[in-house]
């Protein structure tokens, strides 16, 4: 086969580089070895997919915390005094057009409520027409719930149990008969649809990498390298899920977090393969040279990805242990597919990667006269430094203001899609009986004596005589009458801001007072208090993840490019992004702006930990382009270029690729939107935005204006003096 070199007009062909970084090294033996590299990469990927598949998963939605919290507490309570209180429980929600109290509707409902109650798991079922359970038939007749109390609770509870009832209840369904299901268990058993978006991702990401390369060889290295990294993220997230706590959106996660950084890590070492080929330089020395210096800032900006994603792990809550993990995976198994895979697989292009090619052929030149878009696009931000700089930031703190109106509190039903049981529901039962049926509040008190039944009927009337309480069940005592339980249900839904102040006012003021002087014990619990509490746990922590993540970013640029103001800048720059990101997050899903699309048609806070997760990635997302664009301005500077021409040369040289990489990564975290999952939506979204606004105003219009701003002051470190004009790196 013969091969053409094309070399850059005013450029010498360089001469062949030696192998002497170990990055280098492991490209040259990979090239070398491709064959090898390829079959072992393929039966790793059918090893880990038939082992996962055996395993199965074991993904668990436990929010619950290391920490002992009161509705913690009070669980292992109801556990120990009222066992067959301690399950989980589900609401059966009846809609009629008769009214439910008719024959034919008693009959159908009371039916469909013994075939639940012979069920395997279900420990007792409530009828509305049982005595004393007026209150589950609704003021106009026509909408009724029976309580479904499982043996069990949480991950204890298997999946299959649930679903059984929920067939056994919507068999009954019919022509002016709808049947709903609600409650904490139907919710974990309704599993999204996965696939859609992540194939909407990967379609929108080869678009731009056509569009970007010319290339459908080129185009297919970057895709295949994020497939087969997400393929094997699956299984192992599959068999890790037996050893540790994974929340059941972990996968999805995982792809969202591989797709992005898989094609964009390939994308760069793909780049610069094809740059050195266009110097002439053989296809196994372009390697050496793409894994010599793109490879190496792919470590580094990998690296950087997870040690943010390990501050995670000072929260102290297993599902978010299991939320990072999956994420880390994801981004070690694309940096090893980068390092091995990759480069096997431009052993097989060779120099037929530019083969099949779609539009006309283009070089990037910088050397001469015209020097592109982007070198004149550096030298007019160059120019124009101080506004360029205070526009960029002026943009970033306007976009981030919404940021002031953050709430952060776990979702309910309520945001759930329209078409899922749970949401039917959760909206049947705010309009027949209140937003606040669908997240009771359990009350438990325990006496030395058998005063417990005095003690729950006064506590029951100061309870009931709270503000935004809407009524308060009959206590159940034990049988030897020294513990008692009692059901509030409140007036607002779970995730309002009220419902929380009142679980606060009744353990802080309400229950003291009332158990003063006494030493009856009282707690407040229930899966809404527990939700409240795990936020409670994870908004104190915040600051300490925040300030781990920051540091540690700040240390890893500091080490790379040996200079203080850079990392400074660096981070500081991402805040404001990240801030911005947030701003946007606030005015869609809390404020509702642009439609009822992207929020399911309700409006609500932010899960607690999402932005602590956003914050991690975001911030190790971002030193990608800072490193790739940095490490280049760097390598200029070595070549002998003054300060200001080795910026305006690292931009012109990186920022078409830098905003192709982008574009992907907005394409893959955006088609996340499209997903059922809402907490997965508002990271899409603000992940999107965030590398939006990164790769534009901070990248392409902040950072030149501010590298010409600080000049030579840009690579000061203590320690560290060299003579006028020398490197700094």
């Amino acid at each position: 086969m013969s091969t053409t070199h094309v070399v850059q007009p005013g450029t010498a062909p360089p001469a062949p580089p030696s192998p002497a970084s170990p990055l280098g090294r492991l490209g040259s033996w990979s090239y070398q070895h491709r064959r090898l590299v390829a079959v072992a990469w393929l039966a790793a990927l059918i090893l880990i997919s038939l082992a996962g598949r055996q395993a199965g998963s074991a993904f668990k939605d436990n929010l619950n915390g290391g920490t002992p919290t009161p509705s913690q507490q009070a669980a292992s309570f109801l556990q120990a005094h009222f066992p067959g209180q301690a399950g989980d429980v589900s609401q059966v929600v009846f809609a009629t057009t008769a009214p439910v109290t008719s024959a034919t509707a008693r009959a159908k409902i009371t039916a469909a409520l013994d075939g639940i109650a012979r069920l395997a798991h279900v420990a007792s079922v409530r009828s509305p027409f049982a005595d004393g359970a007026a209150s589950q038939v609704s003021r106009d007749g026509h909408i009724a719930y029976g309580i479904v109390r499982f043996d069990a609770r949480g991950d204890a509870l298997p999946s299959a149990a649930i679903k059984r009832v929920i067939a056994t209840a919507q068999r009954a369904a019919g022509p002016g008969f709808a049947v709903q299901l609600g409650g904490a268990p139907v919710q974990k058993a309704e599993k999204p649809q996965f696939g859609a978006s992540e194939a909407a991702g990967i379609l929108a990401a080869a678009v731009i990498l056509l569009l970007a390369f010319g290339s459908v060889i080129a185009m297919l290295l970057p895709v295949v390298t994020a497939i087969a990294s997400v393929a094997a993220t699956f299984g192992l997230l599959d068999l890790v899920s037996h050893q540790v706590t994974v929340p059941s959106f972990a996968p999805e996660l995982a792809a969202l977090v591989g797709l992005g950084v898989g094609i964009d890590y390939a994308l760069f070492v793909v780049t610069r393969y094809r740059d050195a080929l266009r110097t002439g330089a053989a296809p196994r020395d372009a390697v050496v040279t793409a894994m010599a210096t793109s490879g190496r800032a792919v470590v580094f900006a990998g690296s950087t990805v997870v040690l943010s994603l390990l501050g995670l792990f000072l929260l102290g809550l297993p599902f978010i242990y299991g939320a990072a993990l999956g994420a880390i995976i994801a981004v070690l198994v694309v940096l090893a597919a980068s390092l091995t895979l990759l480069p096997a697989a431009l052993g097989f292009a060779g120099t037929g990667i530019d083969r099949l090619r779609v539009g006309r052929r283009r070089h990037q030149d910088i050397s001469g006269p015209a020097k592109g878009f982007w070198w004149t696009w550096a030298r007019l931000v160059q120019r124009r430094r101080w506004l360029a700089s205070g526009g960029a930031v002026a943009a970033l703190v306007l976009i981030a203001l919404p940021f002031a109106s953050l709430r952060l509190a776990f979702t309910d039903a309520g945001t759930n899609p329209a078409s899922y049981t749970s949401r039917q529901a959760y909206d049947l039962l705010a309009r027949g009986f209140g937003p606040g049926t669908n997240g009771p509040l359990v009350v438990v008190l325990s006496a030395p004596d058998a005063r417990s039944g005095h003690a729950a009927v006064a506590l029951r009337a100061d309870l009931a005589a709270t503000p935004d309480v809407a009524s308060v069940s009959a206590p159940v005592l034990s049988n030897d009458r020294t513990a008692a339980v009692l059901t509030v249900v409140p007036r607002t839904s779970p995730q309002d801001a009220r419902t929380a102040a009142l679980v606060h006012r009744l353990r802080d003021s309400v229950v003291p007072a009332a158990t003063a002087g006494t030493r009856i014990r009282a707690l407040v619990g229930g899966q809404t208090a527990s939700s409240i509490d795990t936020a409670g746990i994870i908004s104190a922590r915040l600051p300490a993840v925040i300030v781990f993540v920051i540091v540690l970013s700040v240390l890893l640029l500091m080490l790379a490019f040996r200079s203080v103001l850079i990392p400074a800048v660096s981070a500081a720059a991402t805040l404001l992004s990240t801030g911005a990101a947030y701003g946007v997050i606030v005015a869609v899903f809390q404020w509702g702006w642009f439609g009822t699309g992207i929020d399911n048609g309700a409006t609500a806070p932010v899960d607690p930990w999402i932005p602590l997760m956003l914050f991690a990635l975001l911030f190790g997302f971002s030193m990608d382009y800072q490193v790739f664009l940095i490490s280049r301005i760097r390598e200029e500077r070595r070549a002998g270029m003054s300060e200001s021409d080795a910026v305006a040369a690292g931009l012109a040289r990186t920022g078409r690729i830098i905003t192709s990489a982008a574009a992907i990564m907005i394409c893959v975290f955006a088609a996340f939107v499209l997903g059922d999952l809402r907490v997965l939506r508002v990271i899409g979204l603000g992940m999107a935005v965030a590398v939006l606004l990164d790769a534009t105003l901070v990248r392409m219009v902040a950072t030149p204006a501010l590298f010409q701003l600080m000049g030579r002051a840009n690579w000061w470190f203590p320690g560290r003096a060299k003579p006028a004009g020398q490197d700094p790196a």
